[in-house]
């Protein structure tokens, strides 16, 4: 093996390793598995690029996306190194010509997608050479725990064993313990080292708003209205949404839409417009940014909750890599998650619907088309896109198995058969997974405290200082683009004198258990006294802590409060604490609710406008008495 840092400086024209980045060199060097997870922009390339090329011999490369793949290929290239790729759009020739390379032992790196490993013959190809690494790009993308699962990356598990003793590293930008634990798990990596660490981003600010459906494209036209927050990438639920909203941003600036529903040739053009500069907003679904490598992206918008914490982090991820300030502003309401659950149970039918298709299939291996024949009248499974659909959760979960043969024609078709009947426990666990990620967003969307601080938790990065950012909404509301504050009234002091109070009484309170303590039956409804609290917290009056408990096999998450670094300033005034404001919609929504007659703890009725005394109080007053 040559010198890493020789090898940095000459090869990659590098004076010096980014943080973390030489011991990942020297453990993949070395010949060790490893798992790493660092996020978008961290240089996670150069933890296989350096290391394969001082291995010697070729480094086989598995990458999700076209795009990601030209872009990686390109720029090994203009190093000077022999990198090629072979994927669904090149043609049969261009392909044979990589494989000769490959076999001739001209190749340094060779990018292939994981649906390559399918191909009839390609592996046993690849055999013929003893490979120096194996590199694993967006191994997320293997889990059932994962945000991006995709079935041909669960079966890499299963032919990754063919090429060894060859080293496998499996990167990452976005992966919990859980989706950890489940990569090294399925690509049985050895006694491997994990690297997880750098996921604070300390130049993007995160701000997050409340906002009506109908009020967010206003709301996006002038958070880029400025100049200096462009260029940026603004993120759509639904192509309808992604098309609309770049029309009406033309008026700022050059704009254009990216979604599935383009050609492949008019996606290339949007994505190489915008790297060149010559569109400023890309408007666009999740199929855009993997492989974007743009350094001068100022502003991240999402129009909608997006599906999971770690998409969101990901495609946050894209801005600011040059290091500049820059911004991510996520809009939501409660009617995101409407759009979300139909896409949940398109993608993941109901169970008993799988099972009718389970029990359809033989023993004997049967083409998809005799498959599809048997089930075409039933209800569920005639069409085409659902029967597909259906189809690889079995092959995924093991109720079903796959494989290729070569037709009557001559072309290779696929045959299935039945599998292990075991399957529906794991379907119905990734199901439930999924669910339980929409809650995480939601409650991500929903907290107080720390944006920077939340993310940083919530992939296990051990090695973080837990401070706060000092540039999100929650710690510096004066620096936000979209989101207002308005001071407190002075009942709304009274109201947060009363949380700080209890606070004294009883610290480490369960949030629900506060706010039922002191204003149920109030004019204090649970939407103003998450307003209350969360200015509190970005006072740092009082500080959030998540916590957990199990409950008839179910994890009941919740947070729990307590008096904070600041908390001494409730006892002088609390006129200066800022509270947020909400869109007009919200605001009427939540006036009409505190408008009707609620019932105090005593059953006494309570008008708009009068204040209940909060029943900790009467507690207090209750012990004083006694004790007198």
């Amino acid at each position: 093996m040559q010198s890493l840092k020789t090898l940095l400086n000459e090869r990659f024209g590098f004076a010096a390793f980014r943080p973390y980045q030489e011991a990942v060199c020297r453990a993949v060097a070395d010949g060790r598995d490893v798992l790493l997870v660092m996020p978008t922009g961290a240089g996670k390339s150069l933890c296989y690029q350096l290391p394969g090329l001082a291995r010697g011999g070729t480094t086989l490369v598995v990458s999700p996306l076209i795009a990601l793949m030209e872009d990686q290929v390109a720029k090994l290239k203009s190093q000077g190194l022999a990198a090629e790729r072979i994927h669904s759009g090149r043609d049969r020739l261009s392909s044979r010509e990589v494989c000769r390379q490959y076999l001739l032992g001209k190749l340094d790196f060779l990018f292939i997608a994981p649906e390559r490993l399918k191909v009839p013959g390609f592996p046993e190809m690849l055999s013929k050479r003893e490979l120096s690494l194996i590199a694993v790009d967006e191994a997320h993308c293997i889990s059932n725990w994962g945000h991006d699962f995709r079935t041909e990356y669960r079966m890499l598990g299963q032919r990754l064993p063919a090429f060894r003793p060859t080293p496998v590293i499996a990167m990452t930008a976005t992966a919990t313990p859980l989706v950890q634990d489940d990569i090294a798990r399925q690509l049985a990596l050895q006694e491997e080292e994990r690297f997880i660490h750098g996921f604070r981003r300390t130049n993007i600010g995160v701000e997050v708003v409340e906002a009506s459906v109908g009020e967010r494209a206003r709301i996006v036209k002038e958070a880029l209205s400025l100049r200096v927050r462009r260029p940026a990438i603004v993120y759509t639920p639904t192509r309808k949404e992604a098309e609309s909203l770049a029309e009406e941003l033309a008026s700022v600036d050059t704009t254009a839409a990216y979604h599935a529903g383009l050609s492949a040739s008019d996606r290339e053009a949007v994505q190489k417009r915008f790297l060149a500069g010559e569109i400023a907003i890309t408007v666009a679904t999740i199929a855009f940014g993997m492989g974007i490598d743009k350094a001068d992206i100022r502003t991240v918008i999402h129009t909608a909750l997006p599906g999971s914490v770690e998409a969101y982090y990901q495609e946050i991820g894209r801005a600011g890599r040059d290091g500049k300030p820059s911004r991510a502003i996520l809009l939501h309401s409660f009617f995101d998650r409407r759009t979300h659950n139909f896409f949940l149970d398109r993608d993941y039918p109901d169970p008993a619907v799988i099972e009718k298709l389970y029990k359809a299939l033989s023993n004997e291996w049967e083409t998809r088309a005799a498959i599809f024949k048997k089930v075409s009248k039933d209800p569920h499974l005639g069409d085409d896109e659902v029967f597909d659909r259906v189809l690889q959760k079995l092959c995924v979960h093991r109720g079903a198995e796959s494989d290729f043969d070569r037709g009557e024609e001559g072309d290779f078709e696929e045959r299935i058969r039945r599998g292990r009947a075991e399957w529906k426990a794991p379907y119905v666990a990734q199901r439930d997974h999924k669910r339980s990620e929409l809650d995480l967003v939601a409650r991500f969307a929903e907290s107080h405290g720390c944006r920077m601080v939340a993310l940083v938790r919530h992939f296990g990065d051990q090695e973080d200082s837990g401070e706060p950012c000092g540039i999100c909404d929650a710690c510096a509301p004066n620096k936000c683009y979209v989101r207002k504050f308005r001071l407190a009234t002075p009942e709304e002091q009274v109201a947060m004198a009363e949380i700080v109070g209890a606070l004294v009484e009883r610290p480490n309170y369960a949030v629900g258990r506060l706010y039922r303590d002191v204003f149920e039956g109030s004019v204090i409804d649970r939407d103003r006294f998450e307003d209350l609290l969360g200015a509190l917290v970005r006072a740092r009056i009082v500080e959030l802590e998540n916590d957990e408990f199990e409950k008839d096999g179910v994890t009941i998450r919740f947070e729990r409060a307590s008096l904070g670094a600041e908390a001494a300033k409730a006892g002088t005034s609390l006129s200066s604490v800022e509270i947020p404001l909400t869109d007009k919609r919200s605001e009427k929504k939540r006036s009409r609710r505190g408008s009707r007659p609620v019932r105090t703890t005593e059953g006494a009725r309570v008008e708009k406008g009068a204040r209940a005394v909060p029943p900790w109080l009467k507690r207090r007053a209750k012990s004083a008495g006694a004790k007198k």
